[in-house]
């Protein structure tokens, strides 16, 4: 853009504020945003925040120099860092009580990511107390300024890179003791002001974050004395309350990390412990917010000592450690669920820990916390008396039951499930129990149903004492009781009563396939229900699909009624998952049918599905009921798609599919579908996601559409770039490469795809914008290198395909990625004994130098650091060809680096550029370079 000029830049702020025509501020905002990313916007910043001509244009031009601090650094000569330095410095100086904070607040993150961008500045905390801290008017700024300058040092925006990191926290480390000193000097002398007291315990709180400040130098801090303070006192503003509570979480967490324990340790607990009454009183005067900053403390208080709790209870005595558990279960008590779901992370460390010791006696002293969780659940889990129907799906209740869900199904093995359910019948047997007591035990039951016949299986395996075995082989004696119940419910019981009854018999499929002589009236009960509304025949549905999978031996003779199901399914009241769900059942126990009945009964339950679907591919979606999902493919294809995948019959070599007959003669439809919807992205997926299913559940019997197939996917693609279908060609070619004659029309097809795929990917943005074909067509390279590697590696496609691999090793999409490094790593990984090698070293002479330049530069600057490890796995498989040309190639690679930052400070020493190279060429393991991989990465982020 040309160079503009500040009155320009003022009439667009003028414009974006305050012009009433909507065009004219889209406009505005578009030339505002171009101008902030050109060079020329540092200066007329600058100069707008000096003419304080309002507050909208000084707002813009201090947002502005923050947005160029953090993003575009780069474009100043280290020259002008100074100069820049100094003109903020001006800026903030002539801030007064009355500027407005957002202003503050912008111009305080610029200096603060200068200050830590500019690695000439030495000392800046140092420099800014020593420049402010007399000034009363700048303490609000100063203060500011404090906290974000910790806050700041891991932003990803600014790239600071480890070593520049790590000579940040040394000087903060170091100054920290004149910020506590300065932050306890205005805490002194701040009077009653509540918005200082906050930003101080903000400020306090982001050192702490940073482990800038010595533990056992502030566990008499003035700071610390007044959050037990502001939480003790019932008068307390929600502000402070909340500022005190971060601050002395932010200490357990800082203490956690390094394992400190002394003086400050016995006091935050002695201190939290003590804040037990100030809950109470929370709870009484229904304040909600404080109710849940102290549960977040007592909850962050116990994972700061799990560690100990568990590992230094002995047999016989546990942790002192462990009473704050009752503090937390005080918390679960509340009568709001929100504050009990603040401690479910805590539950679910306590009992990962606890499982991966598997040690009873340890385990027994947190039984009775555990039981007492789980009643404080039941309470939460019930829903209002006068409350109709099911509990509503997408509320925030329906979203609490599944955390509870989990969290139980996390902590049962803790009292285990059996005794959990008797204690749940104790509750239903209970002498006029309300209905909403009888469904919250029925709810936790279903739970823990599914555990139910393992634990009984596993009784006799486990150590533990005599008593509690026969306590426990008692206590399985409830289930057939429950089942009965369930079974005999009254008609005009509450319908959730009922709608859980019938999940629970789903739940208990595995009790029900060791007890046969339930299933009779199991089904019965649930092919009443099946016929019901209001969401009963749906979870009826969901516990057919249970038992279906699960009983599949006893279902076999049950197939008539399960085959008459499936003929009135759209007459019952379920939903779209649920009928998907039921007839996945159906299949299952279709696929253990002999050859005979399996033809006619898959041929039945398919045809229902596809005569609705050939008369949609037709035009014609008449007789559909007139319902608009009825009149929808993908409302027949999800059901057709279920049947392919889950009919999966027995079959020996040589023998013929029963299912090849139908799946074959269903072909033209799903052809006629093909062609039909070739425009609409969606529908195609769920056509090609049929025809997978289909080609897997019979193989290389599909060799009838094979030819039709591939022709038709390839003129689709050709004019219709849906990547589902270079996902099914990997599909085909997974199936098809081994057999005589395929290969090369399979290799037609790769070719065919190839044009029209690089078309889109090499556009703007292409690879950005189109992860998904990325992800489809190197799958399918990867197919083709495993099936047919041979044929592949000598054909001319090779290598345009590495040529765009090689670009595509920066796409920062994470399934993307991982299959351009998959097809990597099988053109590598083969036997070296055999004709490719050759081949193969000849691919890493021409490309071996551009491959490794393009995964150390993406491994640094565009991948995530959870996705090196898939990176890692092609360093590793060239150290097997040849460790010296990967040594050679690596060294190059990081050569090319840049070795400075934009501010000017190191960002990778030769020792650490000479020791990255000796650990990637040493490393034995994909993981070790891995470790390798990120440890470098973060000298440059």
């Amino acid at each position: 853009m040309e160079p503009p000029t500040a009155e320009a830049v003022l009439q667009g702020v003028f414009t974006l504020y305050n012009d009433p025509n909507n065009v004219e501020k889209e406009k505005a905002s578009k030339w505002l945003e171009e101008f902030q990313k050109s060079i020329h916007s540092w200066k007329i910043a600058d100069e707008l925040l000096r003419q304080k001509h309002d507050l909208n244009s000084c707002t813009f031009a201090a947002q502005t120099m923050r947005n160029k601090i953090q993003n575009s650094f780069h474009e100043l000569p280290e020259s002008a860092h100074e100069s820049l330095r100094q003109s903020l410095l001006e800026h903030l100086s002539h801030i007064t009580i009355e500027t407005k904070s957002v202003i503050v607040t912008q111009l305080s993150l610029a200096l603060a990511d200068l200050a830590l961008l500019m690695s000439s500045w030495q000392k800046p905390v140092a420099t800014l107390l020593q420049r402010f801290s007399s000034n009363a008017n700048m303490m609000y700024a100063l203060i500011e300024l404090l906290t974000l300058i910790p806050e700041e040092v891991n932003s990803r925006h600014l790239r600071l890179g480890a070593n520049r990191r790590k000579e940040i926290l040394i000087d903060l480390e170091a100054d920290s003791t004149l910020v506590s000193e300065y932050l306890t000097v205005c805490l002194v002398n701040g009077n009653e002001n509540e918005l200082l007291r906050s930003k101080i315990l903000k400020c306090f709180t982001s050192w702490v974050q940073i482990n800038a400040f010595k533990l056992p130098e502030i566990s008499d801090s003035m700071i610390i004395v007044y959050c037990f303070q502001l939480l003790s006192s019932g008068t307390t503003s929600p502000d402070l309350h909340e500022a005190a509570t971060d601050s002395l979480c932010s200490l357990l967490h800082c203490m956690e990390l390094n394992n400190s324990r002394g003086g400050l340790d016995e006091k935050l607990f002695g201190g939290i412990m003590c804040l037990e009454e100030a809950y109470n009183m929370s709870v009484a005067q229904e304040d909600l917010d404080k109710s849940m900053n102290l549960c977040r403390l007592f909850t962050v208080l116990v994972e700061s000592n799990l560690t100990r709790m568990v590992a230094l209870s002995d047999d016989e005595t546990p942790h002192y450690s462990v009473k704050s558990l009752d503090l937390v279960l005080n918390c679960v008590g509340h009568y709001d669920y929100e504050v009990a779901e603040i401690t479910f992370n805590m539950w679910y460390r306590l009992s990962e820990d606890l499982y991966q010791r598997n040690n009873y006696q340890l385990t027994a002293h947190f039984k009775p916390y555990v039981e007492r969780l789980i009643a404080a659940l039941y309470k939460h889990s019930q829903l209002d008396p006068d409350h109709d129907g099911l509990v509503e799906e997408g509320g925030s209740f329906k979203d609490f039951r599944s955390k509870v869900s989990e969290i139980i199904k996390d902590v049962i093995f803790i009292v285990s499930s059996i005794s959990c359910f008797k204690q749940m019948f104790v509750v239903l047997q209970s002498p006029n129990v309300s209905w909403e007591s009888s469904e919250a035990a029925l709810f936790i039951m279903q739970n823990v149903a599914r555990n139910i016949l393992p634990e009984i299986m596993e009784l006799g395996e486990r150590e533990i004492p005599t008593s509690r075995f026969n306590q426990l082989c008692e206590e399985s004696e409830v289930v057939p009781k429950v089942v009965e119940a369930i079974l005999n419910l009254p008609e005009n019981c509450h319908i959730a009563i009922r709608y859980t009854s019938i999940s629970i018999l789903g739940e208990l499929c595995d009790w029900i396939d060791s007890n046969p002589e339930t299933l009779q009236p199991v089904l019965n009960f649930l092919l009443f229900a099946l016929q019901q509304k209001n969401g009963l025949a749906s979870a009826a549905a969901n516990s057919l699909q249970l038992i279906c999978s699960t009983c599949k031996k006893h279902m076999v003779g049950h197939i008539s009624g399960l085959m008459e199901i499936a003929r009135c399914l759209d007459s019952f009241d379920i939903q779209s998952e649920s009928a998907i769900g039921l007839l996945k059942g159906i299949s299952i126990i279709i696929g253990r049918l002999p050859p005979a009945q399996l033809t006619p009964a898959m041929q039945e339950l398919c045809s229902f599905q596809v005569e609705a679907l050939s008369r949609l591919a037709n035009g014609d979606d008449d007789g559909l009921d007139g319902k608009k999902s009825r009149s929808d493919p993908a409302f027949w294809l999800d059901r057709l798609a279920s049947i392919y995948r889950h009919v999966s019959p027995t079959v020996r070599n040589n023998e013929v599919n029963p299912c090849a007959f139908v799946i074959v003669n269903n072909w033209n439809v799903l052809s006629r579908a093909l062609e039909r919807y070739k425009n609409d992205s969606k529908i195609m997926e769920r056509i090609v996601r049929c025809i997978r299913y289909a080609i897997r559940c019979i193989g290389k019997q599909a060799m009838p559409i094979l030819e039709p197939l591939v022709k038709q996917i390839i003129t689709i693609y050709s004019g219709h770039n849906h990547s589902c279908l270079l996902y099914l060609g990997s599909i085909l070619v997974d199936e098809f490469a081994y057999e005589e004659g395929c290969t090369q029309g399979l290799l037609n097809m790769l070719q065919a795809f190839i044009e029209p795929t690089f078309g889109v990917l090499q556009m703007e943005n292409g690879l950005k914008n189109h992860p998904d074909m990325v992800d489809d067509f190197f799958r399918l390279a990867t197919r083709f290198i495993q099936r047919a590697p041979l044929q592949f590696l000598q054909s001319p496609l090779v290598t345009p395909i590495i040529q765009c691999g090689l670009l595509a090793c920066t796409l920062d999409h994470r399934e993307a990625n991982i299959s351009v490094m998959r097809f990597f790593c099988s053109l590598l990984r083969h036997d070296r004994a055999n004709d490719l090698e050759p081949m193969v070293q000849s691919i890493l002479a021409s490309h071996g130098e551009a491959l490794i330049m393009n995964l150390l530069y993406a491994s640094v600057f565009c991948l995530h650091s959870n996705m090196l490890s898939d990176v890692a796995e092609v360093f590793v498989e060239i150290k097997q060809h040849s460790p010296h040309q990967l040594e050679e190639h690596v060294k190059k690679a990081v050569d090319s680096l840049p070795k400075k930052n934009s501010g000017g400070s190191v960002t990778v020493t030769h020792e650490q550029m000479v020791q990255f190279v000796t650990n990637v060429v040493n490393s034995q393991t994909a993981r070790a370079t891995t470790q390798a991989l990120q440890d470098f990465a973060r000298l440059y982020r």
